[in-house]
């Protein structure tokens, strides 16, 4: 590396604590020009502002400022972001493009603890976990009418069908690889290529509905994916189906869903929820098939220092002039988170 980039990290100090290590941290002074990049909690400050006049890199994460085109006009020698998070709709604005700044994000490495959390969660669908644990609580330890009661109880020859081939869901589809599962995904913008390099079969939404003992919810929030499983597609499952959410609440229908769950006809594993947090009254918290928990399955204690690696790293291959790995351009925001 030449020629070190100056940078500002714009970060609430809590967001910083947990991102960077102390050796994360020194590493990023030594790959920036001295005397290492200046940390602020806001661009629209004096401190901000003189930060920004020499900076050619920022790095944002969860918690910063929309870099918008008076912030962007405070910088004139910017040159690309980085954004220790995931999704970069947090901070980036139409001004970012048409300045055609470099953007990159650390969205690969929170998929990591998604992908683990969302096969967990299937393991324990197909052996039936959740329902054989309240049996044999209640049943007062008769571990043979437990097993009598799940005939199905099994991780073997079990369909899973995955809704959308993002980034967590090819992960997703990778794990499932070490199992004796049948793996089906339903993505508008997947080819035949993904496919044979994920091993998985492409379907239509209403045949994967049909067809999977467990469905996972893997697709981008966008507007042409709001309420992309309603009450019609909920009413394709299987009789005592699983159906995991991990993604955004905005891709199922709600009441639809509420409605199925209620029903007991098929089971819940729900990261995130319309409204999040749900109501302390919420039928879904009182559901013996339902279990809700409170947006876990991205990137938690230790595994956030992924993210700030991840950027280190990026920034690294940028400071070399080497391609970057992580770099999101405008025309993928049509169809990623």
């Amino acid at each position: 590396m030449t020629t070190l980039p100056r940078a500002v990290v714009c970060l609430p100090p809590h967001t910083r604590d947990r991102l960077f290590t102390a050796g994360a941290s020194a590493e990023l002074a030594r790959i920036t020009a001295a005397p290492g990049p200046a940390v602020i909690s806001a661009f629209d400050s004096d401190e901000g502002r003189d930060a920004l006049h020499d900076a050619e890199i920022v790095v944002t994460g969860w918690g910063s400022d929309l870099l918008t085109e008076q912030v962007l006009a405070w910088a004139p020698h910017l040159r690309a972001v980085f954004h220790a998070a995931g999704s970069v709709r947090a901070v980036v604005t139409p001004a970012v493009w048409d300045r055609e700044l470099v953007v990159c994000s650390a969205a690969d490495a929170n998929a990591i603890p998604v992908a683990e959390f969302t096969l967990a969660s299937i393991l324990y669908a197909g052996k039936q976990v959740r329902s054989m644990a309240g049996m044999y609580r209640e049943s007062g330890g008769d571990k043979g009418e437990v097993h009598r009661q799940h005939p199905t109880s099994s991780n073997l020859d079990k369909t899973v069908g995955l809704i959308g081939l993002s980034r967590v869901g090819r992960r997703v589809a990778d794990l499932m690889r070490m199992f004796d599962h049948t793996v089906l995904v339903h993505d508008p913008y997947a080819t035949a290529q993904d496919a044979r390099r994920h091993q998985v079969e492409l379907v239509g939404l209403p045949e994967l509905m049909r067809r999977s003992d467990i469905v996972s919810v893997h697709a981008p929030a966008l507007s042409s994916t709001r309420g992309l499983v309603g009450a019609a597609e909920l009413a394709l499952m299987r009789d005592g189906a699983t159906l995991i959410n991990t993604a955004r609440p905005s891709l199922l229908d709600t009441a639809a869903l509420t409605a199925e769950l209620v029903s007991g006809r098929i089971w819940g594993v729900l990261d995130v929820t319309d409204p999040e947090p749900l109501p302390a009254d919420s039928v879904l918290f009182t559901l013996p098939n339902v279990q809700v928990t409170p947006h876990v399955a991205g990137a938690l204690g230790s595994e956030i220092h992924r993210l700030g690696a991840l950027m280190i790293d990026e920034i690294c291959r940028y400071g070399r002039g080497a391609p970057l790995h992580h770099q999101v351009v405008q025309a993928d925001l049509a169809r990623v988170a």
